[in-house]
């Protein structure tokens, strides 16, 4: 639902991001090897969308961009992913597709504190895979322009960084809800991230306990297997109801 003005459905030659986004030989042979094609589909300036620039002490957001990213079969997708957010001058909205795998990715950029004109991220990349359902009717409303916040760039960026969150949560509960706040937003996917850890322990200790031959020992990895459960549990339920 983006304006027809700001669309631009122009490819983009991989050499461009050879040039701009590679900072090893082995980013310079991932970028042969693996992207199939890049596409930059809208370009998002104020005077097309209505929503102002933002321009504080370590960023200046003149527009935001939209593109895809097709890759190879077999190619393991994130480091490319960070090179072409870091590639481009301009917050980037990505789609990017391997092996009938479809996510999106946002990051905030912000000024180089050591070279001039240049753009370095600005906190976590954030990218989530799409459900097959694309991610249903009230998630696709969310993420339209009409449906972000519109007061200025960067908020608007925070916005698809948020509906992108909201998303993830919704991979755990099942259901797609925006969250009422930034602050919300924040503590939901914080909750989330935790939540996954605390699994990732529980099956450490599971397989450790498995392979315990002293008594003692594997009564104590399960005491603490059984708490790291409680834990992932209360964090579970707090999704579902929305909160964090």
């Amino acid at each position: 639902q983006l304006p027809e003005a700001t669309r631009v459905q122009q490819r983009v030659p991989k050499k461009l991001l050879i040039e701009h986004g590679a900072a090893t030989p082995q980013d310079k042979r991932l970028i042969q090897d693996g992207v199939d094609e890049i596409t930059w589909l809208a370009s998002l300036k104020p005077h097309m969308i209505g929503v102002p620039t933002y321009e504080d002490e370590h960023r200046h957001y003149r527009e935001a961009a939209v593109l895809s990213l097709a890759l190879r079969p077999g190619t393991r997708p994130a480091r490319l992913v960070e090179l072409l957010h870091r590639a481009v001058p301009h917050p980037v909205l990505l789609v990017t597709a391997v092996d009938e795998t479809l996510s999106l990715s946002v990051a905030h950029l912000r000024k180089s504190q050591t070279e001039a004109d240049q753009t370095v991220l600005d906190g976590p990349l954030l990218s989530v895979a799409m459900p097959a359902d694309g991610g249903g009717a009230a998630f696709r409303a969310a993420l339209s322009l009409a449906g972000q916040p519109r007061s200025d760039l960067y908020a608007l960026v925070q916005g698809w960084m948020d509906t992108l969150a909201a998303l993830d949560v919704a991979q755990e509960t099942g259901t797609f809800r925006p969250s009422a706040s930034r602050e919300q937003a924040a503590a939901r996917h914080a909750a989330l991230l935790q939540l996954r850890l605390l699994r990732a322990q529980a099956g450490e200790l599971r397989a450790r306990a498995a392979k315990e031959r002293q008594l003692a020992r594997r009564v104590a990895l399960n005491e603490e297997l059984r708490a790291v459960m409680a834990q992932a549990e209360q964090l579970s339920q707090r999704l579902d109801g929305g909160a964090a």
